[in-house]
């Protein structure tokens, strides 16, 4: 008897996406697209040059806590930021680190970051999760 992959696979200009509400950033919703429950995971597209994506960290006392309110699951979480197209940097605490086919930039939750893109524009695919914890996506129902 056949078997069937556990597989999904999306078309990222597809995906359900917020626009509009940053200029020159598109953000898509690849985390509920794909059905992934072990981590976050979004994918940003920037037009070039675009610097309108927000400085933040995860810390419930720094710029996080007033930002997360309303979602508290993204408290506490470390990011990895993977350039899929295009080019940029993040800004880390001051301190700028490249975003291109060649590098990948982890952040921990209480540091602050700004990402940039370069004069080609970015698509950055952005993992997030709780070190040491469980994943709890806002959007899926807890047990109990």
């Amino acid at each position: 008897m056949p078997t069937v992959a556990d597989a999904t696979c999306a078309h990222i200009d597809e995906m359900d996406a917020i626009e509009g509400v940053l200029e020159g950033l598109k953000f898509h919703h690849a985390r509920a697209a794909l059905g992934v429950t072990a981590f976050g995971i979004s994918i940003v597209d920037m037009d070039p040059n675009a610097t309108e994506y927000p400085e933040h960290d995860h810390s419930p006392e720094g710029i996080g806590g007033k930002m997360f309110a309303k979602r508290p699951g993204q408290l506490g979480q470390e990011e990895v930021y993977v350039a899929l197209r295009g080019s940029g940097e993040v800004e880390v605490e001051g301190e700028r680190y490249p975003l291109d086919a060649d590098h990948v930039v982890r952040v921990g939750p209480g540091a602050k970051r700004k990402v940039h893109a370069g004069d080609d524009g970015l698509r950055l695919l952005a993992l997030g999760g709780t070190p040491g914890e469980p994943y709890e996506p806002a959007d899926m129902p807890r047990p109990g």
